[in-house]
Parts: C-alpha cells; structure tokens; sequence
C-alpha cells in the first residue's frame, strides 16, 4: 500500500510539471508573437510612406528592416540585404558619430530578377513593374544623392534620391559645349592665320587672292556651324505637337530638292526625285524642310561626281516614308550606330574638305523624333547608303463626319 502511494505521489508530481511545462511554453510563443518585425518609431513608416523617395532602414547588425520599391528597383537592397558596401560604410560613419551624412554616390547598377521577391516590411506588388526592376547585373550605373540620418535608437534611415538622368544630361551638355568650342576653333584659328598671312604679304597679288579665298571657304564653315547651332537650340524649345498643322510631303521634297540644286550641281549630280502622290503629316513645314534637305545635302556632299541622289516617296498602313538614297562609299555597321550623334565624323579630313559641320544628322534625328517618327540608315561600304524617314500619316475629317489617311483621298491633293 506504501509502495502504492508513492507511486500515485509520483505521478501527480510528473502531471503537475507537465501542466507546468506546457504552461510555460505557452506563455513564450504569446510572447515572440507579440514583439513580430522591429517596430519604428511611432509616426515613421507613415513618413517613410509619403517621402518620395527610395529609402532603406537598417538596425544595429546591418539587416533591412524596412526598404521601400524604389530600393529594390535601383538594386540597392537584395532580400533583407543591402547590396553596395558604400551605403555600409556611411551608416556605421552615422552611427558611430550621430551626424547625418550627405554624399552623391555613383554605384554599379546590380537588379536581379528576384531582387524584388523577398521584401522585408511592406513592399508593394508594383515593384516588379518599375522600369529596372527586372534584368541583369552590371547594367550601366546609377548615381544617387544619398541622405544618411540616424532613426530612433537603433535604427539608421537612407534616403536615395534617383540622380541617374540628371547627371548624364549634364554629361551630355558639357560634352557638347566642348565639341562646339573645338569646333569653333578650327574655323576662327585659320581664318586668324590667313588675315595675318594677307597682312605679311601685301603687294603679292596672288598670295593675297588665294588667301582671300581661303578666309571665305573658313568664314562659310563658321556661319554654317554656327547656324546649326541655331537650329538645334531652336528645335529643342519648340513643341511640334501643339503649334502642328497639315503638312504636305510633296511640298517639302520639292522645297527641300530646290534648296539643294547649286552643291549638286557643282558636282554634277542629279537629283531623282519619284512620282508625287498624297502624303500629308502633322507637323511643322519648315522644320521637315530642314529635315530633308540636310539628308540631301549630305548625300551630295558624299557622293562622287557624275552620280544621282533618289528621293523617293511612299505612303502605306499609315506611315508616310521618305527615302533618300546616294552612290558614295557606303558605311560600316560600326559608322552606322554613331552617324547621328553630334559632332560625329566618319572621315574629319574629308568633312572638312566637304564642309559638313557634323551637326546635319544630329538636326535630322531630333527633328523627326519631334513628329513622332523615326529615321532609319541603310548601307554596305562601296555601295551608297539609304536614308529613310518615317513619319505618322494624317487621317483628314470626312464629309460624312469620319476620317480617313491622306492617301485615301483623291489625287488632286496640292
């Protein structure tokens, strides 16, 4: 009976510490449930949400508590990770010192595909489709204006201000403003040492008359450069799609053919220009103008004598197509991916023999891309090259109150 009761005494000691046991682990899983993510101050994540910018928050072991979509389509966060130690290292600097740090900070630009599947905090689904939020690693760079603040006791905000565009407009604009002032040097210098020449030689006839002529063929170049210039600074201030009327092509070859009559003459290179046919555009007349006779132009300037350039038209599934074509040297595909960037010369000793100011395509390029269209390039070396502009056909108002293309309508179209 003894033996009985210690045994029964036993057993309820085991059940009381079982009841104890599983009590205790109860009360440890309410707890863990309770503290979830780390918790921001209060009022943060309502600012984070409203700032306008990418933004990380770290804690004290450098893990992402919080980062918004932007960080995640920058490639500055991966997973609960962030990606360029430089980011580290300014807020250990913050931490350490309690100072807010500024700093622009160019960074390979690094997006995996998953980049934007494991998000920390609350990530909206509209990450996946921010432009760079898909591809692959080392496309390009990004520059970014980096803000660094301490938040709280234990975490550390970045804020990251997307600068990629704004730098690589200035990039574009000091890069331009050099070429233009090399380009202006070459002209003003040899027209400088040509007067100085004339002044050294004053009596001798003939030196002074080629020197003469000389200055002239350099001051035509500099008008010509200066001019594009012009033009190009004018065509970027002007909104084609508002000022825009009805524009006839036919018109604009044949004002464009006649401007260009005299350089090929020179060079006794016909113009070939095809059958007129309804073509009507939204645009700006004398800007189409300047379009087509640069292409022209060009062709003539790069054409041997006794040769003919094509001007061809052509109107289908809504596309008015102008085709310019020569029978010159022809380009590499090399040569043809860089022919309408600015100042680009494929022979410079040969432009400036021909008195191309390297600005003509440049010109064309933007102007088309003002009427919505698009300029192509044909070419094989030693077989002439092809210049085709594409631009959107007009659909013209219907006397039953519809509309229809240009080329729809009768051929008495003027």
């Amino acid at each position: 009976m003894v033996v009985g009761l210690v045994a029964g005494l036993i057993g309820l000691a085991v059940g009381v510490f079982g009841m104890f046991a599983f009590s205790l682990s109860e009360r440890t899983r309410h707890l863990t449930l309770d503290i979830g993510e780390p918790a921001l101050p209060d009022g943060a994540a309502e600012v984070l949400s409203v700032v306008g910018k990418a933004y990380i928050v770290i804690d004290t072991v450098d893990g992402v508590v919080r980062a918004s979509a932007g960080a995640y389509a920058f490639g500055l966060v991966r997973g609960h990770t962030v990606v360029h130690k430089e980011l580290l290292e300014l807020a250990h600097r913050v931490r350490r010192d309690g100072v807010i740090e500024e700093r622009d900070l160019t960074l390979p630009r690094i997006l995996p595909a998953s980049a934007v599947n494991a998000v920390p905090g609350e990530l909206p689904a509209a990450a996946a489709e921010l432009p760079g939020a898909q591809g692959a690693p080392g496309q390009g760079t990004l520059v970014i204006q980096l803000r660094v603040a301490p938040l709280g006791e234990e975490y550390i905000l970045l804020l990251a201000d997307d600068r990629t565009e704004i730098a690589r407009t200035e990039a574009v604009r000091n890069d331009f403003v050099a070429n233009v002032s090399h380009e202006l040097k070459t002209p003003v210098g040899a027209i400088s040492l040509l007067a100085e020449a004339i002044e050294s030689a004053p009596e001798d006839q003939v030196t002074v008359r080629r020197f003469a002529s000389r200055m002239m063929t350099e001051s035509a170049r500099l008008a010509a450069l200066v001019q594009d210039i012009i033009e190009l600074s004018r065509l970027q201030g002007k909104d084609v799609a508002r000022a825009g009327i009805a524009v006839d092509m036919n018109s604009v070859i044949a004002e464009a053919v006649d401007r260009t009559r005299l350089p090929a003459q020179s060079k006794n290179i016909t113009l070939v220009a095809g059958a007129q046919q309804p073509a009507v555009v939204h645009g700006d007349q004398a800007q189409l103008v300047t379009a087509l006779r640069n292409l022209i132009d060009n062709a003539v300037r790069y054409s041997p004598e006794n040769t003919q350039v094509g001007i061809g038209l052509a109107v289908g599934d809504g596309v008015v197509s102008v085709s310019i074509s020569d029978q010159g040297d022809g380009l590499t595909p090399q040569e043809q991916d860089r022919v309408f960037e600015r100042f680009y010369r494929v022979d410079t000793a040969r432009s400036r023999h021909t008195g191309g100011t390297g600005l003509g395509l440049s010109i064309v390029k933007h102007i088309v891309g003002n009427h919505g269209g698009e300029v192509t390039l044909w070419s094989t070396p030693k077989t002439g090259s092809t210049f085709t502009v594409r631009l959107p056909q007009l659909s013209l108002p219907t006397s039953d109150g519809g509309s229809q293309h240009s080329a729809d309508r009768h051929p008495g179209l003027s």
